[in-house]
């Protein structure tokens, strides 16, 4: 599993990049997390609103902080 936190860098990305963590760590999967701040790469992948959340290629929350639980839910 590939995720990524796409975002400049910002006090809600980072909160994204940590539930993502505690997700993983909650539901005991190890997974590659990687944060993409290239606002060029961002809208490349049709993201206007950050942070966004992608996972294996699939935006799955974006413009918003999802709760842990949510987060859960679009990792599983």
């Amino acid at each position: 599993m590939k995720i990524e936190v796409l975002g400049p860098g910002c006090p809600r990305c980072n909160a994204l990049a940590a539930g993502v963590k505690a997700a993983l760590t909650k539901m005991g999967l190890d997974a590659e997390v990687t944060k993409v701040t290239d606002i060029n790469e961002i809208t490349s992948r049709g993201v206007m609103l950050t942070p966004a959340l992608v996972v294996d290629g699939q935006v799955k929350a974006s413009g918003r902080v999802p709760s842990p639980e949510e987060i859960q839910e679009m990792l599983s």
